[in-house]
């Protein structure tokens, strides 16, 4: 059978499965301020908003943990394929939904596949890119979401302003199950991962797959040869070890690795994303947007505008940075990230703090009790785009890269889920908290945010090895090293062959070959 070979293009299709999350939010986003969802749903409170909200990411959880499971057992591209049949079901659930719990019981479905996809997606595109571009190619998926997103709003927004009542919305979610039939469509002509291929010691498949991906099928190419005997001694490691359960995660050789990719999966989340994604409209309506329009007969139309604007600003900027990913590293867009973002939490808090005042009700809406108009307002609205453009520009692709690169072969799969299980019962937790947020302590909810910066900054410097440019069989040595993360940017390229070479030189298998090596070349 015919078979995708091009990096590019698998990604393209590939990540997807990425766009998915990005129209389940926006899907949401786009429909919480307008008259036809709030009627047909009985308004609901900021308790019962932030459920319905969360309720995907809640999906999205389950999803996650048992997607290292399943994708272990039947490969990673037959669980995408299963993830697209559980998207296709969830959308038709959302396109009908008749109340509430119908509506959240089609979130939650749909939250299942995204689970599966936005870790297995990372697995998968890890597992076939070359080193030298892994970064670029596994950012693809968080520029597929961003995407997802602006297309759905738009989508959303054209609904919103072109069809009356019900139908609006439900077209809009409707619409969401055509990316899934694209996908499932080209899955049947995606190779499987070579690595994964090789775990279950079909080599002749796996050789063939790097042949294809990286030497345009000659067997015989040395980076092929290369690429192949990494995968055979990954191979051969994960097989002396016992098989793997969530538990083994936090085992004494592996812990650093796991505490890495789910602590950089949660520091993602507990940024403030969830500020600027899930609640834009509430956002901009407290800093006056919808008041300036008050008097107009489509009131909600500067609101919505503005918030298409930071939608494309979101996807401009992970567009600009994914070519020069590999080449900046991970720890300096991790941390630049985080620093810049705390700032800009603790410029918003003193700018609502200082100027604005507790209202009743916003633009008819009781669940927001804070507001802030004029020039102040303005800068409620900049420091949000800005804000926006900050985490386009760092953690939105980074973050995803840096789980997908940290864990061994054995691990990967159920490592991978467990990282992003962390982003999902974090993406719950908060996009249930800040609806109630805003309502109960207004301008402190981006104190606590700004506060969660601070000490993302400081964890990443001292925990997080450098990873870009490495292969992924040459990170799992740098891990065996017990290098200080602050030093491990500054590692000779050819630092894995190195290693190896001192452990045939002393003999050793294990700590005393790493530690030989790390004494001579630090």
């Amino acid at each position: 059978m015919f078979r995708i070979t091009n990096i590019y293009v698998l990604a393209a299709f590939g990540t997807i499965g990425g766009a998915l999350f990005g129209f389940d939010v926006s899907s949401m986003s786009a429909w919480i301020g307008t008259d036809q969802y709030l009627d047909y749903f009985n308004y609901p409170d900021s308790n019962l908003q932030g459920g319905i909200t969360a309720s995907m990411s809640a999906g999205s959880f389950a999803g996650a943990l048992a997607a290292g499971f399943l994708s272990d057992r039947i490969g990673r591209r037959y669980s995408l394929l299963v993830a697209c049949c559980i998207w296709i079901v969830g959308a038709a659930l959302q396109c009908s939904a008749q109340n509430v719990a119908h509506l959240v019981v089609g979130r939650v479905v749909s939250g299942l596949a995204v689970g599966i996809t936005s870790s297995q997606v990372c697995v998968y595109l890890a597992e076939l890119a070359p080193a030298r571009i892994r970064g670029r190619i596994v950012g693809i998926q968080q520029w597929a979401i961003e995407w997802g997103m602006l297309i759905m709003y738009l989508i959303s927004y054209g609904c919103g302003q072109g069809i009356s009542g019900p139908a609006s919305f439900r077209v809009a979610w409707g619409i969401q199950g055509i990316p899934a039939l694209i996908l499932l469509a080209a899955l049947p002509f995606f190779p499987e991962s070579p690595r994964w291929l090789a775990s279950k010691e079909r080599w002749e498949e796996a050789l063939d797959t790097l042949a294809a991906i990286h030497a345009k099928g000659d067997r015989d190419d040395p980076v092929v040869q290369a690429e192949y005997e990494e995968v055979q001694e990954a191979v051969r490691v994960a097989q002396e070890a016992k098989d793997v359960s969530f538990l083994a995660l936090f085992g004494p050789k592996i812990w650093k690795r796991t505490l890495c990719g789910v602590s950089a999966q949660v520091w993602q989340q507990l940024l403030g994303g969830n500020v600027a994604m899930y609640y834009v409209v509430y956002v901009f309506d407290m800093a006056g947007m919808e008041c300036q329009k008050a008097n107009e007969k489509q009131s909600g139309n500067t609101t919505l505008y503005s918030s298409a604007i930071q939608y494309v600003i979101f996807l401009v900027t992970t567009g600009i940075i994914l070519p020069f990913i590999d080449r900046i590293g991970r720890r300096p867009l991790l941390m630049t990230g985080s620093i810049l973002c705390m700032a800009l939490h603790f410029a918003t808090a003193g700018i609502m703090a200082s100027y604005g005042h507790h209202v009743d009700s916003v633009a008819g809406n009781s669940n927001l009790k804070w507001s802030i108009t004029g020039a102040p307002g303005k800068g409620v609205i900049a420091c949000s785009y800005i804000f926006v453009g900050v985490y386009g520009l760092t953690w939105a692709p980074a973050g995803w890269i840096y789980a997908s690169e940290v864990f061994p072969l054995k691990y990967r799969a159920k490592g991978v889920g467990l990282s992003a299980a962390g982003n999902w019962i974090f993406n719950f937790a908060l996009a249930y908290f800040v609806s109630p947020a805003f309502t109960n302590i207004q301008w402190k909810t981006y104190i606590i945010f700004g506060t969660f910066c601070t000490v993302m900054t400081v964890h990443i410097f001292f925990t997080y090895p450098e990873t870009a440019g490495r292969s992924l069989e040459d990170i799992d040595l740098m891990f065996d090293a017990n290098l200080p993360a602050w030093k491990t940017s500054r590692l000779p390229d050819r630092f894995g062959e190195e290693v190896e070479h001192q452990r045939h030189k002393t003999g050793g298998e294990g700590e005393k070959g790493v530690e030989t090596a790390h004494d001579e070349m630090v």
